[in-house]
């Protein structure tokens, strides 16, 4: 999530004015996201920006929050319009630019474009090169576009910024099982099962440690809203 929203966070925490401001359609998708409504809170952020002034760098944070949440809600279609929205107006710098052109190229994957996903990918990296969802996001889609040698590079980088991340270990050992090694994919899995063995990275590991030799089906996981 666009982190201007933590600013008005609090209003969510008493009820918002029943009037249509901007300010209020941001009240109301604050209180619908905490109460686990992310389409609802997408709708509110939507229409916030509508009800903004497109010159007001609030509004392109406004439809790239509502593009982050559509993509949460399941419904990529509706977050790649916002986040183009997002992106063709002016108020996103640098690593907020950077992160909602990853949310685009999440979206373009999800609906099976990895045209626009590697495209976006890589704007995304000329600023957010540090963050290390990028480069597994990177890996995944890298599986998919049948490349081994972007997968390795990609994965390579993931785990020099977080070594002992059990979703990247995972992702790891996804790479490592596409390109044949078997050993290397045994080796990555055991520890993210160790170090995440109650959690979906960890079952997912230690299941795919049972079925190696067949290639597990690895959905791209998008982190929790920031």
């Amino acid at each position: 999530m666009i982190l201007f929203l933590a600013a008005v966070a609090a209003a969510a925490a008493t009820p918002c004015p029943d009037v249509v401001t901007p300010e209020a359609l941001v009240c109301r998708a604050l209180a619908a996201q905490k109460a686990g409504d992310d389409a609802g809170a997408a709708q509110g952020f939507e229409e916030a920006a509508k009800a903004s002034i497109d010159k007001d760098p609030k509004t392109a944070r406004l439809y790239a929050a509502a593009g982050n949440l559509w993509i949460a809600a399941g419904q990529p279609g509706k977050a790649a319009f916002d986040l183009d929205k997002a992106l063709a107006l002016p108020g996103l710098e640098a690593e907020q630019r950077g992160e909602a052109l990853l949310d685009r190229a999440r979206a373009a994957e999800a609906q099976n474009d990895l045209k626009t996903a590697r495209a976006r990918t890589s704007e995304a990296a000329a600023t957010i090169s540090g963050d290390p969802f990028l480069w597994y996001f990177s890996a995944g889609l890298a599986i998919r576009e049948g490349d081994a040698t972007t997968a390795k590079l990609a994965v390579g980088r993931a785990l020099a910024l977080a070594p002992s991340d059990p979703t990247i270990l995972f992702e790891a050992g996804h790479v490592a099982d596409f390109t044949g090694d078997d050993e290397g994919a045994r080796r990555y899995w055991a520890q993210a099962a160790a170090g995440d063995p109650n959690g979906p990275a960890g079952k997912a590991a230690a299941k795919a440690i049972e079925m190696l030799g067949v290639t597990p089906t690895v959905k791209i996981e998008s982190p929790s809203p920031k």
